[in-house]
């Protein structure tokens, strides 16, 4: 599971870090020095490289890019920034303990087949509210992030369920194909088609089918914002019937993006600074260069007409000003976007957080930034929803 490949990573660069800085006990310093600036450095940009790829570059040239000093020292202190995932260790254990409990089934549905690809969903419970009453309860998709190339269903479980019991909604959380499984495309079709699961489906599981909100974090914002705006345009690439385009569109009340991609460009440019442009899944699942500006939603946002901006949803754009991963630039220019053209908008800009505390303190009340992100969600969801 790449959950545990990452945080088992952290745990090897943490130990290999600190076996060469006691090094400097033991061996003169010169050699010492010989280490940290050149052995701590080349040990774990190749070890990267080498684990998630390679530059694209052909023949030797791949390697002769990998090697270049500037790669090397920029790619190692990215990697480093990595090692706080090792204080996640816990947490990956807790919601793996607690996806598997049987006790903990009543309060949601797992492993729901839908879409063309046969993906799994999870619908979780509101326990806020009576599950037999007549009136039907608002919808919530939880879209996960991790890069385009990694994460599942699973994973969120935590975070789920207290989304559930905050907004006072059923929330459902569906796996998507990630790469190389699948490119942005057939990302896009499975959340599209997660939707049309919610229409059609809605009435077994007493889901209100005019009310549903769309949230995702860093790369699932994206694809919530993507999914939206084609949603919106008709795009043929969906692969369902304009008119249950229409209609899902119709059901969306309001999209809201934690620490989300929004011009793939940009991202890229930003992934490049930190040397990881070609160890991330980002460019080879948007299928090149070429297809940046085709799956950026700041771009698709100019191709709607002046009847489909109308229909476009409110968006709830939150982000941390400490995020090194995705830069709060990338909300803000958004976010400036939808309001040039009109489209409803709220931006919060949270100080000092991160880009993966923005997530993981959704899992527990007791959490940094637990309150101000749900609250600053609330404020959108219950507005356009009608739930209260």
């Amino acid at each position: 599971m790449k959950s545990l490949k990452l945080v088992t990573l952290g745990w090897c660069l943490k130990s290999l870090v600190t076996k060469m800085m006691s090094l400097k006990e033991h061996v003169s310093l010169p050699v010492a020095t010989g280490v940290l600036l050149f052995g701590i450095p080349y040990s774990i940009s190749l070890l990267v490289q080498w684990m998630y790829g390679w530059p694209n570059k052909p023949s030797y040239e791949k390697y002769i890019e990998a090697i270049r000093p500037r790669r090397i020292y920029r790619l190692t202190r990215a990697v480093l920034g990595m090692l706080k995932c090792v204080q996640y260790g816990k947490l990956y254990f807790q919601w793996r303990l607690w996806y598997k409990n049987a006790d903990n089934h009543k309060h949601f549905k797992k492993g729901i087949s839908f879409g063309r690809r046969s993906n799994k969903l999870d619908l979780y419970y509101c326990p806020n509210m009576d599950q037999s009453r007549a009136e039907p309860t608002p919808v919530v998709v939880f879209v996960y992030g991790g890069a385009w190339g990694s994460g599942d269903r699973g994973m969120y479980c935590l975070l789920a369920s207290q989304m559930a019991k905050e907004l006072n909604a059923m929330v459902v959380c569906p796996d998507y194909s990630t790469y190389p499984k699948g490119n942005v495309l057939d990302m896009v079709q499975d959340i599209a088609d997660s939707l049309l699961w919610v229409k059609e489906n809605g009435d077994m599981f007493n889901i209100d089918n005019v009310s549903l909100a769309l949230i995702g974090h860093s790369a699932g914002a994206h694809l919530c914002a993507l999914t939206t705006l084609f949603l919106v345009n008709g795009a043929k690439e969906l692969g369902i019937e304009a008119t249950k385009q229409r209609e899902i569109t119709a059901l969306i009340k309001g999209v809201a993006g934690l620490s989300g991609v929004y011009n793939i460009l940009d991202h890229y440019r930003h992934e490049k600074t930190r040397g990881v442009e070609y160890v991330s899944p980002m460019h080879k699942a948007m299928g090149g260069i070429e297809n940046f500006d085709y799956y950026s939603p700041t771009s698709t946002l100019k191709t709607l007409t002046d009847d489909q901006l109308k229909t476009v949803p409110p968006f709830c754009l939150i982000h941390g000003t400490g995020d090194g991963t995705v830069p709060v630039v990338s909300s803000l220019k958004f976010s400036d976007a939808l309001a040039d053209l009109s489209v409803k908008v709220s931006l919060y800009l949270l100080p000092q957080v991160g880009h993966t505390e923005m997530v993981t303190d959704l899992m527990a009340p007791d959490s940094n930034c637990y309150h101000t992100v749900y609250g600053c969600i609330k404020q959108v969801f219950n507005k356009y929803t009608g739930n209260c």
